[in-house]
């Protein structure tokens, strides 16, 4: 899932990308409206998460040029202006939730999860292949009954091969959907983050789930 961040404020951005990466979304960041409303409107996102006061273009602006655009577009204001006011104008402008700085960042997650989930089925809870479970909103997986210890970044990679089950994934294309990078074509580090994962969700159960398609990339199916 790839979310936009709309916040001027360096300090913030950094952080809200931080947890957010760390809980498995792909982030981006724009600095001002201006570059919100460019970004919004030329990629493809699940989420916005947007500040009111911002250089070139304030959120309201935004959000008015976003509803005019893309008009599924989830969007979260996240903002200091706490006002009665200000939260009854964003929401009639079209905003999905509206949270006050300073906040929790494990409220702002549960809210997260809670738009996604609502984003035109894009998000289920549960995956299952074969004995496989996948719990997108508690973070967990498991096989055969057993919880599975994967860090952040295994739990990323895990998810997008699940929702694409059946497809050949190239390591390029891994690279760009889990770790929002470019790789050079000769690193091994693909190969490494998907022997790790392999090592906790194949090595102890059975069928073998995680195939390598040899010159291709990773097909996460049963067979």
């Amino acid at each position: 899932m790839r979310i936009l961040i709309v916040e001027d404020e360096k300090k913030a951005a950094a952080y809200l990308s931080k947890g957010l990466k760390e809980s498995g979304y792909r982030v981006d960041l724009a600095e001002n409206g201006e570059e919100g409303v460019h970004l919004a409107t030329q990629e493809a996102y699940d989420l916005v998460i947007l500040d009111v006061m911002l250089p070139k273009l304030s959120g309201w602006e935004v959000i008015k040029a976003l509803r005019q655009k893309q008009p599924e577009l989830r969007v979260l204001f996240l903002t200091a202006r706490d006002s009665l006011e200000d939260k009854v104008k964003g929401l009639e402008l079209g905003a999905d939730d509206y949270l006050i700085k300073p906040f929790a960042f494990s409220e702002l997650l549960a809210r997260v999860r809670s738009l996604l989930r609502r984003s035109s089925g894009k998000m289920t809870d549960l995956i299952q292949i074969a004995d496989l479970k996948i719990d997108q909103v508690k973070h967990k997986a498991e096989r055969q009954g057993q919880r599975l210890d994967l860090t952040p970044k295994e739990f990323a990679l895990l998810v997008f091969m699940a929702l694409h089950s059946g497809e050949v994934l190239s390591r390029t294309l891994i690279a760009e959907q889990v770790w929002d990078i470019n790789f050079d074509s000769d690193t091994n580090v693909i190969d490494v983050a998907v022997r790790r994962l392999r090592q906790k969700v194949d090595n102890p159960f059975e069928p073998k789930l995680i195939h390598t398609i040899r010159g291709m990339g990773y097909v996460l199916e049963a067979r």
